[in-house]
């Protein structure tokens, strides 16, 4: 039995995360909930889940309803119940000794410190959010592998294969992942990020002048939050994944490649020293991966139904128009430059997404504004990532900044 904590339980990645538990009974306890906002969801899900500790990241939610119901609930577990508010209630979360995995779906840069708690407490950690590796894998993955050496030492680790104390649950990722196992990293001559292309591939930066929130939301093949489809649009998305790439696998940039795939059905390749090529395929559910991240070393059985590659029809490939959609080489020059550029590169466009689905900033201006704020931290000096507060403070100043740079 293995006993999860899931952070943004109210979220996409969340609630499909509890759909594989509903799936797996047998293997799978929930201990603990948090969501930012949406206290009446997660009071329904710790009802049907029997979860007592809860932790709601919006201090503001104390005050309201919702806040005596939860209590209420958290109270009728004694000593195995607990409800905080705020983001330090929700890190907190991840040290319940009860806890086994903790699965990471906050959205932003807000998930950083948990990912960072989570396996400094020497918990698994389920990655869903982004920025934890792309502001922070300088100091993520050291922890992980001392989680790593520590689940070897102790037997807990699988008897081969990669010991597990970092599970990626982006569908690229998770795929790249399992195209590893078995393998020699030192035979990899390339890693394939493949990209659907959005809701707007083929278009010209004069057809993207006068997109909507409403339009840019419309995903091709993926359910998704608001700010991940936007990103996903813009290509920001597949930018940040290739920095996380470079994290997780200790991979070079000049080795890692993104190619569209539209029907969505290779979710990432691998490509070794011989010209050989592996390919994970399946069905458009990111309940695969997450059941994934959880079960490793093990496969149970699917979440969902196969892929019938009688039906599946074309696959076809194309390269990104970086031209087009600029946030991923603006992605790339960030991840290549290192330190602290990916921090703010990510504070801008949060910034900028968040603007233009308010309708204050425009489409196009969400590059622009990256773009600037990159250049100003790039002028005053990049520096060496050396600890959460630093990154914390340059976060708010490169927020502070983006703001300037809104049009």
């Amino acid at each position: 039995m293995r006993r999860i904590v899931v952070l943004g339980s109210t979220g996409s990645i969340g609630t499909q995360t509890l759909d594989v538990v509903r799936q797996h009974p047998d293997k799978l306890k929930i201990v603990g909930l948090a969501v930012n906002t949406r206290a009446q969801d997660m009071l329904a899900q710790a009802k049907e889940f029997g979860v007592g500790h809860l932790a709601v990241g919006s201090e503001d939610v104390a005050a309201g309803e919702s806040a005596l119901d939860l209590a209420t609930f958290a109270k009728s577990f004694g000593e195995d119940g607990s409800l905080g508010f705020g983001m330090s209630a929700v890190v907190d979360l991840v040290r319940l000794s009860e806890a086994d995995v903790v699965v990471n779906a906050l959205v932003g840069a807000a998930g950083l410190r948990a990912s960072y708690e989570t396996l400094k407490a020497g918990k698994v950690l389920a990655l869903a959010n982004k920025e934890s590796l792309v502001v922070g894998g300088d100091l993520i993955m050291p922890l992980a592998a001392q989680v790593d050496e520590a689940r070897r030492a102790s037997g807990t680790a699988p008897a081969v294969g990669p010991a597990g104390a970092l599970m990626p649950i982006d569908s690229e990722h998770g795929a790249i992942y399992q195209c590893l196992l078995g393998e020699n990293e030192r035979e990899v001559a390339k890693l394939w990020v493949t990209a659907s292309g959005g809701p707007f591939r083929g278009r010209t930066r004069d057809d993207l002048r006068d997109i909507t929130p409403a339009q840019a939301l419309k995903h091709p093949t993926w359910h998704m939050g608001a700010k991940i489809s936007i990103d996903s649009s813009t290509l920001m998305n597949k930018g940040l994944e290739v920095i996380e790439a470079h994290h997780l696998f200790n991979m070079p940039y000049d080795k890692i490649e993104v190619v569209v795939q539209p029907q969505s059905a290779i979710h990432s390749m691998v490509e070794y020293a011989d010209g050989s090529v592996k390919a994970h395929l399946g069905t458009t559910d990111m309940r695969i991966p997450i059941q994934f991240a959880l079960s490793y070393p093990d496969r149970w059985e699917a979440p969902v139904a196969p892929l019938d590659f009688r039906t599946l029809g074309s696959l076809e490939f194309a390269a990104p128009d970086e031209k087009t959609f600029r946030c991923l080489a603006l992605a790339r020059h960030a991840g290549s430059v290192g330190g602290t550029l990916p921090c703010v590169m990510n504070a801008a466009n949060e910034i900028a997404v968040a603007a233009f689905l308010s309708e204050r900033g425009s489409y196009l201006g969400i590059a622009e504004c990256v773009e600037a704020v990159m250049s100003e931290h790039e002028s005053q000096g990049v520096q060496k990532v050396e600890s959460i507060e630093q990154l914390q403070l340059l976060d708010a100043w490169a927020r502070a900044e983006a703001e300037k740079h809104i049009r």
